[in-house]
C-alpha cells in the first residue's frame, strides 16, 4: 500500500530550476499524482513552509534516504495528522501499495533511481541535517573514488603502531658489509664507501678529484740556503746569497731584461704594495679627496734609490702626495737621472735637505737609503740625519730590496720587499714580501736554480719564516 512509504525520508531532485528537496513523506495522492514532504529542506536550507507538494512531472530523480521500521508508527501518525490539515491531502490511506511500487519502479527505470539504505539515526546524524546531493557524472566518479579510498571498515585498521626498531634489528648490517668487503677483496673492485671509513671533508677551494701529490719544494738552489720561507700555499722559497742574486740579475740583463725594465717592474710592484698598505680602495677613492695619503720616499744615490724613485712616480700617478728625499751629488747615475726626469713631470715634491721633510707624521715611509756595496754612505751626515728623522716620525716603514742581515740597518722596517728571490734577511727587516720582476725560468736554470714560480695569480706575495 502507499501508506507503507509514509514517514520515509526521501530526496527529490526537480532539476536545475527547482533544485533538490529533502524531507519526510507525509502524503501520496494517486489521483493527482502528487507527493508531499513535511519539514522540507531546499538545497540544504530549511524551508519556511511546513510542507511542500510535488507533481510527478516535476520530479527528475527520487531517492529514499530512510525507510521507517515497525516501531516508527509515531512518525507516520504525526505525518498523517499533519496531512489532514492540508486540503486535498487525506486520501493517502486509500492509495494502493501496487501503485506506489509501480510509481517507484517507473521512476527508477526512467531516471536512474538508486535505492539506498542509510543508517539515518539520531545517534549519528540529526534528522534535520540533510546534505544535498549534487547530480552529474563527474561527482559520481569522484564519489566512487572516495569509496575506493576511504570506504574500508574502520575496524580493519590496526590499533598498534609499526615497530620500526624491531624490524631494523632484524637487519644484520655488519654481516652485510662484511660480505661486501669479502666480495671486493676477491674481485678487486672498490665500493663508494665502507662503514669504517669516514667521509673526506673538502674545503671550497680543494679539488675532490684525485691528482698527483703536491710538491711543496719546487725551488732548489745550488747552495745550501741560510734561511727558508714559505708562501700562504705552503710552497717553500729558499733564500739566496747576494752573490748568486747579483749573478742572476746580470744573466737576466744579458738576455734582454735591462736595468730600465727591472726598475719599472720593481716600481710597479712596490707601488701596488704601498697602495694596499695605505688602505687600498677604502682610502683611495673620489669621495676621499680631502684625505690624500702622504708618503715620504727616502732614496740614496744608487740603483736602489732609482727603484724608489720609480715607485714614487707610480704612487704620485695614483693621487698620493709623495715627498722624495734625495741628497745632492755632483754626479748622478744615469738611471737616477732618467727616473728623476720622469718624476719631475708628476705632482710629487723633491727635497734634498732633512729640514724640508714634514714635521708631522706621514702615512708611510719608503726606505731606499741602504745599498749592498756602498756601506760608506752610512757615515755621511745626511744619512744619519735622515735616519733620525725617520725614527722620530713614528710612521710605518717599507724597505725596498734591503741588504742582507749581516749589515746593520739604521731604520727598522715593518715590511720588506725582496726581488725575484729573497736574501737571508734578519728580524729588523720585518715581514718579508716577494715580488716578481719578470725573470724567465730558463734564466734561473742558467745560474743553477731549479725554479718554478710561486706567485700564482699575483705579482706580490707574502713570505713566512719556517
Amino acid at each position: 500500500m502507499a501508506t507503507d512509504w509514509l514517514g520515509s525520508i526521501v530526496s527529490i531532485n526537480c532539476g536545475e530550476s527547482l533544485g533538490v528537496y529533502q524531507g519526510r513523506v507525509s502524503a501520496v495522492d494517486q489521483v493527482s499524482q502528487t507527493i508531499s514532504l513535511t519539514r522540507p529542506f531546499h538545497n540544504g536550507v530549511k524551508c519556511l513552509v511546513p510542507e511542500v507538494t510535488f507533481r510527478a512531472g516535476d520530479i527528475t530523480e527520487l531517492k529514499i534516504l530512510e525507510i521507517p521500521g515497525p516501531g516508527d508508527s509515531r512518525q507516520c501518525g504525526d505525518s498523517q495528522q499533519m496531512d489532514t490539515a492540508v486540503p486535498g491531502v487525506g486520501c493517502q490511506q486509500q492509495c494502493s501499495k501496487s501503485y506506489m511500487d509501480r510509481h517507484m519502479e517507473s521512476l527508477s527505470q526512467s531516471k536512474g533511481f538508486r535505492r539506498r539504505h542509510n543508517s539515518w539515526s539520531s545517534s549519528s546524524r540529526h534528522p534535520n541535517q540533510v546534505t544535498p546531493k549534487k547530480s552529474g557524472l563527474k561527482n559520481g566518479q569522484m564519489k566512487s573514488k572516495d569509496d575506493e579510498c576511504f570506504g574500508d571498515d574502520i575496524d580493519e585498521i590496526p590499533d598498534t603502531d609499526f615497530d620500526f626498531e624491531g624490524n631494523l634489528a632484524l637487519f644484520d648490517k655488519a654481516a652485510v658489509f662484511e660480505e661486501i668487503e669479502t666480495y671486493e677483496r676477491r674481485s678487486g673492485t672498490r665500493s663508494r664507501g665502507t662503514p669504517n671509513e669516514k667521509p673526506a671533508r673538502y674545503r671550497h677551494d680543494e679539488n675532490i678529484l684525485e691528482s698527483e701529490p703536491i710538491v711543496y719544494r719546487r725551488i732548489v738552489v745550488p747552495q745550501n740556503p741560510h734561511k727558508e720561507f714559505c708562501t700562504d700555499s705552503g710552497l717553500v722559497v729558499p733564500s739566496v746569497s747576494y752573490e748568486l742574486h747579483k749573478k742572476l740579475l746580470a744573466v737576466a740583463e744579458k738576455h734582454g731584461l735591462t736595468l730600465e725594465r727591472r726598475l719599472e717592474m720593481t716600481g710597479v710592484c712596490a707601488s701596488q704594495m704601498a697602495l694596499s698598505l695605505l688602505g687600498g680602495p677604502n682610502r683611495l677613492n673620489p669621495k676621499n679627496v680631502h684625505q690624500r695619503p702622504t708618503v715620504a720616499l727616502l732614496c740614496g744615490p744608487h740603483v736602489k734609490g732609482a727603484q724608489g724613485i720609480s715607485c714614487g712616480r707610480h704612487l704620485s700617478n695614483h693621487d698620493v702626495h709623495v715627498i722624495l728625499f734625495l741628497p745632492n751629488f755632483v754626479k748622478m747615475l744615469e738611471s737616477i737621472t732618467n727616473e728623476l726626469n720622469l718624476f719631475s713631470k708628476t705632482q710629487g715634491q723633491q727635497v734634498s735637505s732633512v729640514k724640508d721633510l714634514p714635521d708631522t707624521p706621514v702615512d708611510l715611509v719608503i726606505n731606499c737609503l741602504d745599498c749592498h756595496e756602498n756601506a760608506f754612505l752610512r757615515d755621511q751626515p745626511w744619512y744619519k740625519a735622515v735616519v733620525d728623522w725617520a725614527n722620530q716620525n713614528r710612521a710605518p716603514v717599507l724597505s725596498i730590496d734591503p741588504p742582507i742581515s749581516e749589515m746593520e740597518l739604521g731604520i727598522d722596517a715593518k715590511w720588506s720587499l725582496a726581488l725575484g728571490l729573497p736574501l737571508p734577511l734578519g728580524e729588523r727587516a720585518g715581514r718579508v714580501y716577494l715580488c716578481d720582476i719578470g725573470i724567465p725560468q730558463k734564466v734561473f736554470q742558467e745560474v743553477g736554480i731549479n725554479y718554478h714560480s710561486p706567485f700564482g695569480c699575483k705579482f706580490v706575495i707574502p713570505l713566512h719564516s719556517t
